[in-house]
């Protein structure tokens, strides 16, 4: 998907082998031959595979199916608790607003409506639709 130099060429070849008892692959070899990236292999002493963390989760979902279930239900809770965090802002701006709106229709029923003339006050209350 981010590797424009992956040889898929090479894939396909690894890929036909795979089904073979023989087959192996080692990830220094994968990378060399496909191009790819997001993994490192280094020999000697501290050395190992290293892969992105995409990768990684990939690779242990593959290998055990209760590692896969506690990523999906931790991504799970993760979510909820970024959404309940995310909405809260928004409830108490709604809140705001409805007792803001309270407060300007309360002033205009007491303030403004107070010196119109019955005949200004009834054509307002046809236009508007109030009481």
């Amino acid at each position: 998907m981010y590797n424009e130099n992956f040889n898929s060429v090479e894939f396909d070849r690894i890929k036909s082998e795979a089904g073979y008892n023989s087959f192996t692959l080692s990830p220094k070899r994968w990378t060399e031959t496909t191009g790819a990236i997001g993994i490192i292999a280094k020999g000697g002493r501290y050395g190992g595979a290293y892969a992105h963390s995409d990768i990684a989760f990939e690779f242990a979902s593959w290998l055990s199916a209760e590692f896969k279930m506690y990523v999906i239900k931790d991504y799970k809770r993760l979510k909820s608790d970024e959404n309940s965090k995310l909405s809260l802002p928004w409830n108490l701006h709604r809140e705001i607003s409805k007792i803001n709106y309270r407060i300007h229709t309360d002033a205009i029923k007491t303030d403004l409506l107070s010196e119109l003339t019955s005949e200004q006050l009834s054509s307002f209350q046809k236009k508007y639709r109030i009481w």
